[in-house]
């Protein structure tokens, strides 16, 4: 079934993690990873996030926070300009919930928690957006596919491969074009269509058929000096002009 980006964002509106749903779709962040992000790790002033732990859930319902398996993983991704707004905002909820609570909030807190502060289950974020999926016609997504559709968006829309592996955090570029293989004929066809904006309109001469004397010539030349005539008037190059590289073109 085709994504319906609309329906998808309209659902994730009304779940209970709004914006930490949004936030993935927005990054192409693991779910572990935005689940460790803690307000240190923001620099709202630069629009940036610095990954640097996972949150994981053992068998046994402890949760613990590890420090990434590669260097890759450890990253800074920059975020659109439009979430910048909408945490400050996500950060003002949460120190008035605290208050509340009788409680502060500092920079070691996590980002996206329960009201009292502590880490959100991996399993109920993915429990939840198995709701927000189905409420959007879309029974099959899974959560982690929003870091999928992430990075298609972005190697759909012209980003270099180089960056999307970046903002992803693979160690070889070589995962990221295999994962994304499928979006490769429509960037080929893409890139292919641009080329014909990028290079010099050539007229091509009319009733290409009939052979004048002048054809005759051109045709016992070096091949290179037709393209070279096409080339010369579609730049519009004087009679004279033409006639001097045609000699010098000529000439054995």
């Amino acid at each position: 079934m085709p994504l319906d980006l609309v329906r998808l964002l309209n659902s994730i509106q009304d779940s209970s993690h709004p914006l930490y749903y949004y936030m993935l779709l927005l990054t192409g962040l693991r779910r572990s990873e935005l689940l460790a992000l803690k307000w240190k790790d923001l620099d709202l002033d630069v629009a940036r996030v610095y990954i640097a732990h996972s949150l994981h859930r053992l068998d046994d319902g402890n949760i613990i926070i590890k420090e990434p398996k590669t260097s890759s993983s450890r990253r800074p991704v920059d975020l659109p300009p439009s979430l910048v707004p909408i945490l400050r905002q996500h950060r003002s909820d949460q120190e008035v919930e605290r208050l509340l609570l009788g409680q502060g909030l500092n920079d070691d807190d996590f980002v996206f928690s329960r009201a009292d502060g502590s880490p959100l289950n991996p399993n109920t974020v993915t429990h939840t957006f198995a709701k927000v999926a189905a409420r959007a016609g879309l029974p099959h997504l899974r959560l982690h596919d929003l870091r999928h559709i992430h990075a298609t968006m972005l190697l759909k829309a012209g980003t270099h491969p180089r960056i999307v592996q970046e903002r992803l955090g693979h160690s070889s570029i070589v995962t990221t074009l295999d994962t994304y293989s499928h979006t490769v004929p429509g960037l080929q066809k893409a890139v292919a269509e641009r080329l014909d904006a990028l290079l010099p309109k050539m007229q091509l001469e009319e009733n290409v058929g009939k052979l004048s004397a002048e054809d005759r010539e051109i045709k016992r030349r070096p091949y290179r000096s037709r393209t070279c005539d096409t080339l010369i008037k579609s730049h519009g190059v004087s009679i004279q002009a033409q006639k001097e590289v045609k000699t010098v073109l000529s000439t054995p």
